[in-house]
């Protein structure tokens, strides 16, 4: 019994991202980055008053900030064509992702402890 397969010319067909969603990913990195640099201002002016966790947060912050300037910079190498660039930043892309988790938890754990 032989089963029929679709041709290899249906699995060749090359996806286009539709054009409209530039925008959208456009508008949300930079929202991202603007609210990440945002509540990293607000956390260093704050964490004389509330203590070392608001450092924390900021700090997880700010490696959030460095995360969306990796995107806008791997994104502008990718367009002019430098992948060495391009793929150098993408391949390292979720360590400040990383970073900012542990800053974060560090400062939740600073947040409770009973000192």
């Amino acid at each position: 019994m032989l089963i029929a397969l679709p041709s290899a010319a249906v699995f060749a067909q090359v996806y286009a991202p539709p054009a409209y969603m530039i925008v959208p990913l456009a508008v949300l990195l930079i929202a991202g980055a603007v609210g990440s640099l945002i509540a990293a201002v607000l956390g260093f002016s704050r964490a004389r008053a509330y203590g070392a966790s608001a450092r924390w947060f900021a700090i997880a912050f700010v490696c959030l900030v460095i995360y969306h300037a990796q995107w806008l910079v791997a994104g502008i190498a990718l367009s002019q064509n430098n992948a060495n660039l391009a793929f150098g930043l993408l391949s390292f892309f979720n360590l400040f992702v990383v970073l900012a988790s542990v800053c974060a938890i560090i400062g939740f754990v600073r947040l409770t402890d009973s000192r």
